[in-house]
């Protein structure tokens, strides 16, 4: 624009025009357009991500007409999830770590050929100190003792706790990563099975992980209630061929000879198989084991898991044992280490509720339990959380015990923590505040996580 013409536009109150690349509202309008651009390919990327790894393999409901009394079970069952059920096990159920972490030592200690130990968290502390220090005996006395953990689970581990176990002998390894520049190609992909086998004999799984959280008796917020089975008998020998298998997928090699797999012998009148569960082997068996188990169901079905969020599937199918008459009661954590998943975790009871399903809410202490008892005569006990990622996700372990006497003392435990439970009223949750209710809607997209 001329000078002249410019002054007398300023003159007479008049702003010179401004470069069209200046001009705030076009610069907000592309903006706008850029972001809503971002955010809506990073939504359509993790929409497609939780999708994939959301568990898809069964997608029709099972229904069974026999129970879990029936041989039809046994014979259907195992041959499903790769693990036969084999008799002459005997099964002993600790409650807490006041009862389980003295047993596990306690087996430790008494190793005279091999000791195979796969957890997820471990945690220097008291408990961390008195497995390194036991583990370390035996390796020094030759015993073979050979450690799986999870890289995530450990972030904590001490360097020097690691060098003094591989100090006495110790193979410790994390899972998936034999050497410390190796990286998994799927770093959301974790072990978190719980195993412990000793001399191919005696074995312990459940939600125990080595960390003072466990230890004593759930008499505090501070401490876990957790259930444990030590194990002995044939079923031993499927134990130690799950830890086996993650063993051999981190270093390429077997474990081999009857110091990890001595002839089975009976011991107990127990029933049991164990069976492994992952995303690249197993491919999901722990759901499938689980809802086998619920379409057996008669009588009763009596879960206790710490991350309870099923998916559609699994609601529709404890819908359907209510419909057959089942009476199903749920014991969850009334306060969780994971707010986001305890959330994601109440956006799924809605239907259950309201077809009869009581939830029971633990309190004093954080609940950690993963077990689940059918008609008073199975028992399913392991790593297996009741989600998606350790159905889809994790690499699992889980035990099914066919024994009334085992059943009946976990329905025992059951209604022992029932007493420290309040039972959650359903018109009261359906009325909870509207934004409780979005917090859990929101946190239910990403259940698949969880």
């Amino acid at each position: 624009m001329p000078p002249l013409l410019d002054k007398l536009r300023r003159i007479r109150g008049h702003r010179p025009r401004r470069p069209p690349a200046q001009r705030p509202h076009r610069r907000l309008r592309h903006d706008w357009v850029f972001w809503s651009c971002v955010g809506g390919a990073v939504i359509a990327v993790f929409a497609v991500f939780f999708w994939m790894t959301s568990a898809r393999i069964l997608k029709r409901p099972i229904r069974l007409d026999f129970g879990p009394e029936d041989p039809a079970f046994a014979t259907a069952l195992g041959p499903i999830v790769g693990a036969e059920f084999t008799s002459g096990n005997s099964v002993q159920t600790l409650v807490n770590g006041a009862q389980f972490f003295p047993a596990m030592l306690a087996a430790i200690r008494g190793a005279q050929h091999t000791i195979t130990l796969e957890t997820y968290i471990w945690t220097p502390g008291r408990i961390s100190d008195e497995f390194i220090a036991a583990l370390d005996d035996r390796a020094r006395h030759g015993v073979k003792v050979d450690v799986l953990v999870d890289g995530m689970g450990t972030l904590k581990f001490h360097g020097a706790d690691r060098e003094r176990l591989e100090h006495a002998g110790v193979r410790i390894l994390t899972y998936g990563r034999e050497h410390w520049y190796e990286v998994k190609p799927n770093i959301n992909h974790r072990t978190h099975r719980k195993l412990l086998v000793v001399d191919g004999r005696i074995g312990f799984t459940g939600g125990m992980c080595i960390d003072d959280r466990w230890a004593g008796n759930a008499d505090s917020d501070q401490v876990w209630r957790d259930t444990v089975v030590r194990v002995e008998g044939p079923v031993v020998r499927e134990m130690q061929a799950v830890f086996a298998s993650n063993w051999l997928r981190t270093t390429s090699g077997l474990l081999l000879g009857e110091g990890f797999f001595p002839p089975p012998h009976a011991v107990g009148p127990s029933l049991a198989q164990c069976f492994m569960s992952g995303p690249t082997e197993a491919a999901q068996y722990a759901r499938l084991g689980y809802f086998f188990a619920i379409a057996s169901a008669r009588h009763t079905i009596d879960i206790s898991n710490a991350y309870f969020i099923p998916d559609d599937l699994a609601i529709d199918m404890l819908v359907a044992a209510r419909r057959r008459g089942v009476r199903v009661r749920i014991i969850v954590p009334a306060f969780s280490d994971s707010a986001f998943g305890r959330a994601a975790s109440r956006s799924r009871w809605g239907r259950l509720l309201a077809a009869g399903v009581e939830f029971y809410q633990y309190t004093g202490a954080m609940f950690h339990c993963k077990t689940m008892v059918v008609d008073g005569a199975l028992l399913t006990v392991g790593s297996t959380n009741f989600d998606n990622r350790s159905f889809s996700i994790n690499d699992e372990v889980e035990l099914n015990i066919l024994d009334p006497a085992v059943a009946g003392r976990n329905e025992q435990i059951f209604q022992q923590d029932l007493a420290r439970c309040r039972r959650l009223d359903p018109a009261a949750f359906a009325q909870r505040p509207w934004y409780v209710k979005a917090e859990d809607d929101f946190c239910g997209l990403f259940r698949s996580q969880f």
